[in-house]
């Protein structure tokens, strides 16, 4: 792997057909990358739901920005990155909007539905951005502006 997780030689090779693992791979690191892009526009970011999906956490804190990730249960995260066992409704309800306090943006990767009122709530309680993808199959369930980030379609919760 390269340092933007390209493949050197680019798949199967000339002779051979592609390696369609290596296409999804590269796919998921242009994703990533212009997530990264786009976020990196602040300087302190809370990930909501991070789960296993560390990717866009890591590269953001490697490029300098202050990245927090919470989840409601507990997973390792690359260096860099604090991590904070929390739940965003219950965050989005209390008076101390806990790990939000004092970011610029609120994102989420991959965020349900039932998720997405509470995090935009959380986001406009601290003064922050609100920014998240969907599972794929739902649209937002709060107004949003969409914007194409890469072959990503990120929502900007209206505030």
């Amino acid at each position: 792997m390269t340092d933007r997780g390209e493949r050197p030689g680019g798949g199967g090779g000339p002779a051979g057909p592609p390696d369609a693992t290596a296409s999804a791979s590269d796919a998921a690191a242009a994703v990533r990358d212009a997530l990264v892009e786009r976020l990196s526009r602040y300087d302190r970011l809370l990930e909501v739901g991070v789960g296993r999906r560390t990717d866009v956490a890591g590269a953001l804190a490697v490029a300098g920005m202050g990245v927090t990730a919470m989840d409601v249960q507990e997973f390792p995260v690359p260096d860099g990155v604090e991590f904070v066992r929390d739940d965003v409704v219950a965050a989005s309800e209390r008076s101390d909007p806990g790990p939000a306090a004092g970011v610029d943006a609120v994102y989420a990767l991959n965020l349900p539905a039932e998720l997405q009122a509470p995090t935009a709530t959380l986001a406009r309680r601290v003064g922050a951005d609100c920014l998240f993808t969907t599972l794929g199959f739902e649209e937002p369930a709060v107004p949003v502006r969409r914007e194409s980030v890469g072959d990503e379609t990120l929502y900007v919760a209206e505030r």
